[in-house]
């Protein structure tokens, strides 16, 4: 990959372009001064951090809602997929077959492509003991990684104090609507931000000489003002080269459909690209959207098309500037659907449904055992593998941090799916 971006139609270094003005040059006279010198600072950070030996990064999208498992990835090798499900199932011939027992739903060509060379893990039956069928305690379940138990950090959050226990800008950044609790930390302060071009410190004109002494102030021993300290620091520092990253960004990629999840990858390679010191990305698909309860199968498909599309467009993305080598993608969900369709032509809350992995990294096949569609929980299916052990494996194999156990809060054996 060419280390050569274009200004106004001059090739100069991705260097050059930093130290010139990809954050003072041509903005910086209309700045704050707080803002110009930060801005100025953190490129700097940034080009230093990425002349480094590269750190790996992991990339966590979360599809709210309750994704249906049993028709994203199809068992129609089991005749009582079809018997439950009569009009919801998905004909054999339709399927994009992955082996003669499952196929992808016919929407999801990306990931098709993906599996098939080899770049993609499907773990089947995910999910913990007890489960819960509310979206709010399941997912705050999965954010915390302690189920039936409580914390007040979120496992990302506790494995970035544990790998890095200073404070460092940007560790986390978090692209959505609210911080999601999984990326609560004790030591570090996510980046949290959904539309770029309106990510920015607001406060009317008394407040901004409060936050200009706010930046200024020393090491606390007040944990309030600590926080609030390093929320407005880091904001003022990283709004701007946000924005700027974001907007100079230019990729013949295709991500399918901006406006859904395809807008926040695209928005997240801008940032890898850019050099922004970043281990862990954190991007949510907005709202429930896969709570399909009514006419599930038309917004099913599209649900689908969207996020493989996007998920495909953001590794091409990342093969094309040079990094695919250092990222990988997770996917989840808080819980799968009820096995049987309901009278509304949709799917009800469920449990155990399969998580995914993404990367060239990844040793792409299947892990896990499948789920038994006839030994049931009141007709919802069993969890055959802990949705920990995929985090576990996250954090080891990809990630590096071996005392897993301290950041899961119990021991969950990785699954091998990482490439040595």
């Amino acid at each position: 990959m060419s280390d050569k971006v274009k200004i106004n139609g001059c090739s100069c270094s991705r260097r050059d372009f930093l130290r010139g003005g990809l954050y003072g040059l041509g903005i910086a006279s209309g700045m704050p001064y707080l803002l110009k010198e930060t801005s100025m600072a953190l490129a700097a950070e940034s080009l230093d951090e990425a002349e480094k030996e590269r750190e790996r990064i992991l990339v966590v999208i979360e599809l709210g809602g309750g994704n249906d498992g049993l028709n994203t990835v199809v068992p129609y090798g089991d005749d009582e997929y079809y018997r439950v499900r009569p009009n919801l199932g998905i004909r054999e011939e339709k399927l994009l077959k992955i082996d003669d027992h499952f196929g992808f739903h016919p929407s999801l060509q990306g990931f098709d492509q993906l599996y098939k060379d080899g770049n993609m893990a499907i773990v089947h039956g995910c999910g913990y003991e007890n489960p819960s069928l509310s979206h709010f305690t399941s997912m705050g379940y999965w954010h915390t990684g302690t189920p039936n138990g409580g914390d007040e950090l979120g496992w990302l959050g506790r494995y970035a104090d544990a790998q890095c226990p200073e404070s460092r800008k940007n560790l986390l950044v978090n692209l959505g609507n609210r911080q999601a609790m999984a990326v609560t930390s004790k030591v570090h302060t996510p980046l949290v931000f959904s539309d770029p071009s309106r990510f920015k410190r607001n406060a009317h004109e008394g407040q901004e000489a409060h936050f200009e002494n706010m930046s200024h102030f020393k090491k606390s021993d007040n944990d309030t003002l600590s926080f609030l300290r390093n929320v407005s620091n880091n904001a003022a520092e990283s709004s701007e080269y946000v924005r700027e990253a974001i907007a100079r960004y230019s990729s013949p990629v295709d991500y399918g459909v901006l406006a859904a999840l395809g807008g926040d990858l695209r928005r997240v390679s801008a940032l890898i690209d850019s050099g922004m010191p970043t281990r862990v990305y954190y991007v949510t698909y907005r709202g429930n959207s896969f709570d399909t309860h009514v006419h599930q199968a038309d917004l099913h498909e599209r649900l689908l098309m969207y996020t493989s599309d996007a998920v495909s467009g953001f590794m091409k993305d990342m093969d094309r500037i040079g990094r695919a080598d250092d990222v990988s993608v997770m996917m989840f969900t808080e819980f799968g659907r009820r096995v049987e369709e309901n009278a509304n032509a949709g799917t009800d809350h469920g449990t155990a449904t399969p998580m995914f992995m993404f990367g060239n990294n990844v040793k792409g096949g299947q892990y896990g055992p499948p789920v038994n569609l006839t030994d049931l929980n009141d007709g919802n299916l069993k969890m055959t593998t802990d949705f920990r052990r995929v985090y576990s494996t996250l954090i080891s194999e990809w990630m590096g941090y071996e005392q897993n156990e301290t950041i899961l809060k119990g021991e969950f054996d990785s699954l091998g799916a990482f490439e040595a």
